[in-house]
């Protein structure tokens, strides 16, 4: 296997900053013959954006705004250049919000990140990503596909069977959360299964905590994460020198000032703003909502792209949970359910290596199953429900408590 998955990775500075002013231009032109864009963009000069500098004075599109677009023209709001029947597929993410798709060769670029973690021909990859509805499945299938590997289509639950399926077909590499591929080991070990076979694991969806990532490291497994998401693809991952994450090639990443379009100083936290270079789907400064900071220097590994220091947490309150977001309007929603609850907060923890997720209710009543099935609805996840007193809940404006720790 080659040290690099192409030849992008190594470019000089002054390399990628000519061919960004090459299709930087192309691109927002593209974006501003779309409706979506039309507002946003009509005074905008494409010929002028070649670069950094001047991408910052373009406004920046929030997920509000695209979702807010999407329902008056689905489904995905004038920001694609093809209709949905011209993309091989259209996904559906919590919000709902609506992402489209393509099988063609690494169309979420997530292939270099599974190159960067080992993957490559001879490989089967376990890929527990979620197959249904939402595109993370997919991502990572399109992603074996481009370099080469087989793929044992898990999804997500039957956890006896994943342990046996893993254990019979051979299966050599896993993708998934972080926490679910040590469910599938612990399992694995009961049923005395030898799934030693199991080598590398690309990951996502979670946070990769150190005593985690150390007890596969002690299980013979490499594990690596990416930060991607289902509207721009792979943003960045790490590489076996795993100092950061390194910005991915189609991509360009600012870190702002959380609510503004402002850079901030490299090495200050600020929010992820991210300008996708998909030409079938052009994102322009799309805000993530997400959290870090521009790690200054190269990668040891050879990639001299711009790297960042993960995700360090959200700009608002959303919080992602066993892999699936919680936002503040979910838990409204679930409030407004039941008359009987005046507040609400998610408490999101740890346990085992394990997210784990408690739902605080205010209200008098003592039976706490009608709340468990609104809970599984709304905010698509099973938890802990607490019934707790009127006036008890800490009035502090926080509706999902983050309690884990990144450190």
């Amino acid at each position: 296997m080659t040290a690099h998955f192409d030849d992008l990775e190594t470019r000089s500075a002054d390399e990628r900053a000519a061919s960004l002013a090459q299709c930087l231009p192309a691109q927002i032109a593209a974006a501003k013959a779309l409706p979506g864009y039309a507002k946003a963009l009509a005074e905008v000069d494409p010929d002028s954006v070649t670069g950094r500098e001047a991408l910052a004075t373009l406004p920046v599109l929030r997920k509000s705004a695209l979702t807010g677009a999407q329902a008056a023209h689905p489904p995905f709001g004038g920001y694609t250049v093809w209709p949905a029947s011209g993309f091989d597929h259209v996904f559906q993410s919590p919000g709902p919000i609506y992402e489209p798709g393509c099988v063609s060769t690494n169309w979420w670029r997530l292939g270099r990140f599974v190159h960067a973690c080992g993957i490559g021909e001879g490989d089967i990859v376990q890929n527990c990503f979620g197959y249904h509805l939402t595109p993370a499945g997919m991502m990572f299938e399109n992603a074996a596909r481009a370099v080469g590997a087989a793929v044992l289509p898990a999804g997500t639950g039957q956890t006896e069977l994943q342990a046996r399926a893993a254990h019979d077909v051979g299966v050599t590499a896993y993708a998934g959360t972080p926490d679910y591929l040590k469910v599938i080991l612990d399992k694995a070990n009961e049923m005395g299964l030898d799934l030693s076979r199991i080598r590398r694991a690309a990951v996502s969806g979670g946070a990769l905590f150190p005593s985690l990532r150390q007890e596969y490291a002690d299980r013979g497994i490499s594990v690596l994460q990416c930060y991607a998401t289902a509207d721009l693809g792979n943003v960045a991952y790490e590489s076996p020198a795993m100092e950061g994450m390194i910005v991915d090639e189609g991509v360009v990443v600012e870190i702002v000032r959380p609510g503004t379009g402002d850079p901030v100083p490299d090495g200050e936290v600020g929010e992820v703003v991210v300008t996708s270079l998909n030409p079938d789907y052009p994102l322009i400064r799309f805000a993530t909502g997400d959290l870090s900071a521009v790690l200054p220097g190269i990668s040891p590994c050879g990639r001299t792209n711009m790297r960042i220091k993960g995700w360090m947490g959200r700009a608002d309150q959303t919080t992602k949970i066993k892999g699936m977001f919680v936002r503040p309007e979910q838990v409204a929603d679930l409030v407004a359910r039941h008359p009987d609850v005046a507040r609400a907060r998610v408490i999101a923890g740890r346990e085992d290596e394990m997210d784990t997720m408690t739902v605080q209710l205010e209200t008098t009543a003592t039976d706490p199953a009608p709340y468990e099935a609104s809970v599984a609805a709304v905010l698509k996840l099973k938890g802990k429900v607490e019934l707790v007193p009127p006036g008890s809940l800490p009035n502090d404006g926080k509706v999902i408590d983050d309690q884990r720790s990144y450190g």
